[in-house]
């Protein structure tokens, strides 16, 4: 029975990469395989410039591995529910949460942008997550969480260096006594 749900996770999306056998012959193709269809339809990417392939090929991995989450919490919900999601709801969903992603990830840059940094921090996503209460009390409460943990780490770390500090200064004081008698 495992051995059957590995195989489908397996089956539900694999990729592989084949020599052009588009309209330029540029380079290699990336070929989809969605498993949630019975067959398995087949999505073929052909990029239109070289230099487009590794980001094409990561973007459409990436878009594959939101679906297939997306399709196992659906599974999910549908078995604790017993209800049934379609495959074009589950496409659905998936392409509005790799958007969402996206336009989290643009907002994220230009706040740090416009606050003049190349660095995006917690202040960015605790401002993103401003809309939405629950959310900003978690992101603030795991925020200051961390922020504690590294302080604590940052004391040991000091204490263990002066105390080192202090144990290899003694013997040297003590040798310099000895040498005096």
């Amino acid at each position: 029975m495992e051995e059957e749900a590995e195989t489908e996770d397996q089956q539900r999306f694999s990729y592989q990469q084949m020599q052009g056998r588009g309209a330029d012959q540029s380079g290699p193709e990336l070929v989809l395989r969605c498993g949630f269809e019975s067959p398995p339809r087949q999505l073929v990417i052909v990029p239109t410039r070289p230099k487009c392939n590794f980001l094409l090929c990561k973007i459409v991995r990436l878009k594959a591995a939101v679906h297939y989450t997306v399709g196992c919490l659906c599974e999910e919900v549908a078995l604790d529910k017993e209800m049934q999601f379609s495959k074009q709801t589950i496409a659905a969903i998936s392409e509005l949460t790799f958007r969402q992603c996206e336009n989290f990830a643009k907002d994220l840059e230009m706040f740090a942008r416009h606050a003049k940094r190349t660095t995006i921090n917690t202040e960015d996503v605790k401002l993103l997550a401003r809309r939405s209460n629950s959310l900003l009390k978690y992101i603030t409460d795991k925020s200051e969480e961390i922020a504690q943990i590294n302080l604590e780490r940052k004391a040991q770390k000091k204490k263990k260096s002066e105390d080192g500090g202090k144990n290899s200064r003694e013997p040297a004081e003590a040798g310099v006594v000895e040498s005096e008698n």
